[in-house]
């Protein structure tokens, strides 16, 4: 479902405004309710296509939104938020979720594409009970579904173990379910059982998995998503980038956070270091002669 709102002729700007949230709480009114399958996707590379295409991009982003946006209405699919190369969108059934997206990757991939300009978008479903709010879904269900789909491939469709059970035995033609096992997801309180949807004439063999499993490490998994403080995230990556910088230090008064917010860095930073991040807990050290022993 997707909607183009108009000024009316003769109407103020602030009148347009009210039409318009009205026409979009309407909208919501008509979401699915209840157990709702939620489907993330996005471009692979979408920044390195925009580089290759240069002005070509705009159209083909655009033939992908086409695609897209087909498969989904076709399976009822309901179009939650679009951002850049980026749906969600959400499916009173789990079975039209998977069906819609089988169909879309068959259509990107029957798709006369120019060259270099392959698009492969990769794409993450969840079931669940999501709340509804004035501005659409909310609560950890959208999370995990859009956890689901960071940890997969352009190409790659990955479904949690929720979604599997009530679609293993409805699957489309020529579809299969490969186990990837469990994986820990970042914001996600519990490792998940993700399965990958193996589609016929589509290639189904994908690099690893980028779940927090996918390099060494032993970040602890937390027990609720992180909210907020983008600025200073995004800083600290900067930092930590940086080929120059060796050591980056938070400071602040105890309590405010800020081992929460280098542990939701490093979660974020996870697949740059091939060799993988450790967190080294050294709240219980106090002779600073051992901190080094502790680090090792």
């Amino acid at each position: 479902m997707h909607q183009t709102v108009c000024q009316p002729i003769g109407a103020t700007p602030s009148q347009a405004q009210a039409i318009a949230h009205e026409i979009k709480g309407f909208s919501m009114r008509q979401l699915p309710t209840g157990t709702v399958t939620l489907l993330f996707t996005d471009i692979e590379g979408s920044t390195q296509l925009l580089q290759r295409l240069g002005e070509r991009y705009v159209s083909v982003l655009a033939e992908c939104r086409h695609l897209l946006r087909a498969a989904f209405q076709r399976w009822n699919g309901h179009e939650i938020d679009t951002q850049g190369d980026a749906f969600f969108v959400a499916f009173a059934r789990a079975t039209d979720a998977v069906s819609a997206a089988v169909d879309a990757q068959r259509a990107l991939a029957a798709h006369s594409w120019p060259e270099g300009g392959a698009v492969r978008v990769r794409m993450g479903l969840h079931t669940g009970e999501p709340a509804l709010a004035a501005e659409g879904y909310v609560g950890m269900d959208v999370h995990h579904a859009a956890r689901i789909m960071g940890a997969g491939h352009g190409g790659q469709v990955l479904v949690s173990e929720t979604t599997r059970n009530l679609v293993e035995q409805h699957l489309p033609d020529g579809v299969s379910l490969r186990d990837m096992g469990e994986q820990r997801l970042k914001d996600v309180p519990r490792p998940d059982h993700l399965f990958q949807l193996v589609i016929a004439g589509l290639p189904a063999d994908f690099p690893p998995l980028t779940s927090l499993d996918a390099h060494p490490g032993n970040l602890p998994v937390q027990p609720t998503p992180f909210i907020g403080r983008q600025r200073e995230i995004a800083a600290i990556e900067q930092l930590v980038r940086c080929e120059d910088v060796r050591l980056v230090t938070l400071t602040g008064p105890g309590g405010m956070g800020k081992t929460r917010l280098a542990l939701q860095v490093a979660a974020s930073l996870h697949d740059l270091f091939a060799d993988g991040i450790y967190f080294v807990d050294l709240a219980p050290v106090s002779d600073p002669a051992v901190i080094l022993t502790a680090i090792a």
